[in-house]
């Protein structure tokens, strides 16, 4: 009767035993990657699969994008400037056969690829580029990037570069040039404005030298503003021609 016990009891260890072995349940974002008698038969899942303990293998693989931030690098521009960067990288595996077969341990592989590529596109383009066309240099990054790691079943759908470190004496060097452009764009602008107010002058005067009655009334205009201000001195306009008439008297006498 007791053998009858431990017979029951030994063969209800193994089926517990098998059942852990053999029975799995994958989540709706995980893929099973089947390895019979170490080689490959094929991607299950999601849900419950059977597997035979001993012969069979699970490998599962995790299909949700995954963040991995990129530490900063010393980046040297084309303008021979030296600048660290960081970054932030978003991918997703595809086919998660190649992502365990091809490589090693794809998080590893990607976070060194990220690090390389991100000096090596980055040490392309100028340091003005770097602070203005940001998205640009990101896509180029993540292009570069999802090239490469096709091979191993990852898809690489974004990279967004996070802080642009500059030294201190370049940022110095960077607002004294900002300073000199602004006061660039001041002087064009005033000189711009001095160019127009003079066409208007200009078209102002022929307009006025039609009639010289217009003058005589712009003149009363003139000393309209003047009392208006109530200043003390007034000057008044002499026409030039009254000194012409004025002028053949004097040799007269």
């Amino acid at each position: 009767m007791m053998l009858d016990y431990f017979t029951y009891g030994a063969v209800a260890l193994l089926v517990i035993i098998f059942l852990t072995q053999a029975v799995r349940v994958l989540r709706e974002y995980e893929r099973g990657v089947i390895f019979t008698l170490g080689r490959f038969t094929g991607v299950k899942g999601p849900g419950l699969i059977i597997l035979i303990p001993v012969v069979q293998q699970l490998v599962k693989v995790d299909l949700r994008v995954m963040v991995q931030v990129v530490p900063p690098q010393d980046v040297i521009s084309r303008d021979n400037v030296s600048v660290k960067v960081n970054a932030v990288l978003y991918f997703r595996i595809v086919d998660p056969e190649r992502a365990i077969i091809k490589v090693g341990d794809y998080m590893a592989a990607t976070s060194q690829l990220a690090q390389t590529t991100l000096r090596s596109v980055l040490g392309k383009h100028e340091l003005d580029e770097m602070l203005a066309e940001r998205d640009k240099l990101n896509a180029d990054i993540q292009e570069t990037l999802d090239k490469q790691t096709d091979v191993w079943g990852i898809k690489v759908t974004a990279v967004e570069i996070k802080d642009i470190d500059i030294n201190e004496t370049m940022v110095r060097a960077i607002a004294k040039q900002a300073e000199a452009e602004r006061l660039r764009r001041a002087k064009v602008i005033n000189a711009m404005g001095e160019q127009q107010a003079a066409e208007k002058l200009v078209e102002a005067g022929r307009i006025l030298a039609q009639e010289p009655q217009a003058m005589q009334l712009r003149y009363f205009a003139a000393l309209h503003d003047i009392a208006g201000e109530r200043s003390s001195t007034v000057v008044f306009p002499l026409p030039m021609n009254l000194l012409d008439h004025l002028a053949p008297r004097r040799e007269a006498t």
